[in-house]
């Protein structure tokens, strides 16, 4: 059984770029093979490896500090090719890299400071973090309670895989809808955060996995499309807002101020394949 990592607690420091990386014994890393987005996915193994098909470095920034693919406040701007070149990715763990007695929270934060040692070590990419205050939207448990179906699955339970039956992983669709067979709150933020125009924070204290399904929602924001491609009509129109479509779940956002990590990376470089 593989494990998920594509939730992720806050780390308020940022990994100092390391000359090797400590998780891993080796890293491969070349251009993608397959041009089919299909076969696009990670997973990371039970004793730590990693594989990766077709995945961009702005996926796995994404991934290990906990901030939005598309461009959000809390991360500086990266090269363009760090949207548009995917990768493929093998790396052998050392050995005890994600020790067995690990709780599931500390298997998260293991997990992304080990991706965040492959932007380090492979990406030469150097990361200054700084708090700093700012509005957000805090999701929180609404008067009525939660309505949410919990899965009885933990999440050592979980497998770690891009394909729309495994954990923490939601099904795309038109206007994001809220599908996925196994999400925690942390989860939930890091999606809608993608589209919301201002930073999302998990203040449920809801603990465990969720299944989810709910119709798509109007965006509040959308990255800027590809050079010299022009939107034609709105295909959000009449959905409802993110507030209505979570008020069903009996949860809200509220929005206030809030001290969150905010990003700026110094260095990054394409990785020399092998």
């Amino acid at each position: 059984m593989t494990v998920r990592w594509h939730a992720f607690v806050y780390l308020l420091v940022a990994l100092p770029g390391l000359a090797q990386s400590q998780a891993f014994a080796t890293i491969t890393i070349k251009p993608a093979r397959s041009s089919d987005t299909r076969s696009a996915g990670v997973q990371l193994l039970p004793n730590g490896d990693l594989i990766a098909s077709r995945v961009a470095a702005i996926t796995l920034v994404s991934y290990a500090y906990d901030v939005p693919v598309n461009p959000s406040p809390r991360l500086s701007a990266l090269p363009d090719w760090t949207l548009t070149e995917k990768y493929d990715i093998e790396a052998k763990a050392r050995t005890n890299a994600i020790p067995p007695s690990l709780q599931d929270t500390e298997v998260r934060s293991r997990t992304q400071q080990m991706i965040r040692e492959v932007l380090a070590d492979r990406f030469k990419l150097v990361m200054r973090a700084e708090n700093k205050t700012m509005p957000v939207y805090v999701l929180t448990i609404a008067g009525g309670g939660p309505n949410l179906q919990k899965v009885a699955i933990t999440e050592k339970e979980c497998a770690f895989d891009a394909g729309p039956e495994e954990c923490h992983h939601f099904v795309p669709g038109v206007g994001h809808p809220l599908n996925a067979k196994a999400i925690d709150m942390d989860d939930l933020v890091h999606y809608i955060g993608n589209w919301t125009d201002l930073p999302v924070v998990n203040r449920t204290a809801l603990l465990g996995l969720f299944t989810v399904n709910t119709q798509g929602w109007a965006p509040m924001r959308l990255p800027p499309p590809p050079p010299g491609v022009t939107p034609s009509g709105d295909p959000f129109a009449g959905l409802p807002t993110i507030f209505t479509v979570l008020r069903k779940l009996g949860l809200e956002l509220k929005r206030q101020e809030d001290i969150l990590p905010v990003y700026t990376a110094e260095r990054i470089e394409r990785p020399v394949g092998n």
